[in-house]
């Protein structure tokens, strides 16, 4: 029975997966900690800097969008309602669509990054810092600050900018 209800729950994570079913594995502290800090310090939004410190740490969970686990669409979504006053879809990809497209290299504090770690659909999103840093729902490390330049979210990235206003 147990076992059953194993392959069940499996099998509706990866249905209703909002964020990256599969997942790829970055080793932690791959992202040093002082470049963090800076990228932190640097932020010109001081509630954001409180934001993503209060819930740094906080677990993956598909669906989730409390302290008790959060996916990384929820994560964006609450971000951009508390911080910015902004209204967002709740999947991942439907969040790609009402942005307006940018550059890397045109993005500013808050602006919305984009991913697909499945080889298809944006399957998953992070929220922009500053310097190639970004705030984002890691499904195998939770809410943590990470380098774009990673090569794996260089690969996988899709789609980046602003929300449409």
């Amino acid at each position: 029975m147990r076992r059953y209800a194993l392959f069940i729950l499996m099998l509706l994570m990866v249905i209703l997966s909002s964020c990256s079913s599969r997942r790829k594995t970055i080793k932690p502290g791959t992202a040093t900690a002082s470049r963090v800090a800076d990228a932190m310090s640097q932020l010109k939004s001081r509630s954001l800097y409180r934001f993503i410190t209060d819930w740094t740490g906080v677990q993956y969970k598909l669906g989730g969008l409390d302290k008790r686990g959060i996916d990384c669409s929820g994560f964006a979504l609450l971000l951009q309602k508390d911080i910015y006053g902004n209204t967002l879809p709740r999947r991942s990809r439907d969040q790609a669509e009402v942005i307006r497209k940018k550059n890397p290299g045109q993005l500013k504090e808050g602006d919305l990054i984009f991913f697909s770690f499945g080889g298809g659909a944006v399957d998953h999103v992070g929220v922009y810092l500053n310097n190639s840093y970004f705030v984002h729902a890691s499904t195998t490390r939770g809410v943590i600050v990470d380098d774009l330049n990673l090569p794996v979210y260089q690969k996988a990235m899709v789609k980046a900018g602003s929300i449409n206003n």
